[in-house]
């Protein structure tokens, strides 16, 4: 009998590592790296300063790094605290060169905002910097998305930029082309933290999924959801637009780990 029973247990828990759902792995900027933490109790990671999810069971736990797409290539350092003991775990960044873009935007305050307009993002930014960088505990947190909207993918996450010739900050999303007004999903279950108008994003939507995973949507027509509602995977939160700076109707989507965009395909369920 306790040989069948150590059997179950066994059985258990490698049931229970099997069904840890875990994004791609892709240890590049603007990727994810996946390391292993070997405690008992759960830790608390840091990378940056930035708080990291940690998911899985004892002694099998995962840290979930998103890697800023301005990393340079090279050994990096993830900070592992457990009660009152600080570990160094080493893990490798490798390199990844993105693709150029060049848009022509018809509204040349998009690309130069006057004075006004600059107050107003300096105003916003505060605003969305505390949307990106909001944590939750959540034991629960779904790491496999689905595909917010339909429509093919228009310009992939990483690119970088040059706006009416101007050199801009790179792509921190992925572009889904949609008419206007094609319903937006979301990808996974989360809490409504954020809405707004914003001059850069036009009407965007931010859901926390929990351990400083956040997605945001922009450049939307209109938002059918309010702060504080929480969301079920497929739940309607608005629709595709072209508000803010666009040069036609798509959904700007961004995911954002440990503070830092990462590219949303790693996260989606393959179709």
């Amino acid at each position: 009998m306790k040989i069948k029973f150590v059997l179950l247990i066994f059985s258990i828990y490698v049931s229970a590592v099997t069904a840890l759902e875990l994004p791609t792995e892709s240890a590049v900027p603007g990727g994810i790296a996946i390391i292993s933490i070997h405690t008992l109790e759960k830790p608390e990671a840091y990378f940056h300063d930035h708080r990291v999810m940690v998911v899985g069971s004892s002694d099998n736990w995962k840290a979930i790094v998103g890697i800023p797409l301005t990393e340079k290539a090279g050994i990096q350092t993830l900070i592992v605290k457990n009660n009152d003991l600080a570990t160094k775990y080493k893990f490798e960044i490798e390199n990844k060169e993105y693709e150029t873009q060049h848009l022509t935007i018809k509204n040349k305050r998009k690309v130069n905002p006057n004075e006004q307009d600059m107050s107003r993002i300096v105003s916003e930014k505060e605003i969305i910097s505390e949307a990106k960088s909001h944590w939750r505990d959540n034991e629960d947190v779904s790491l496999h998305f689905i595909k917010p909207t339909k429509g093919p993918y228009s310009s992939p996450f990483g690119l970088k930029r040059f706006f009416n010739k101007q050199p801009r900050k790179p792509h921190s999303g992925l572009d889904i082309a949609a008419p206007k007004g094609t319903p937006i999903n979301a990808p996974a279950d989360g809490i409504v933290i954020n809405t707004g108008d914003y001059f850069f994003n036009g009407n965007t939507v931010f859901i926390d999924h929990g351990q400083g995973l956040i997605t945001m949507y922009c450049h939307m027509n209109h938002i059918d959801i309010k702060e504080g509602t929480l969301v079920k995977t497929g739940d309607i939160i608005g629709e595709v637009g072209l508000t803010g700076r666009v040069t036609g109707a798509h959904l700007h989507w961004s995911v954002i780990l440990n503070n830092t965009t990462v590219d949303p395909l790693l996260f989606l369920v393959k179709e």
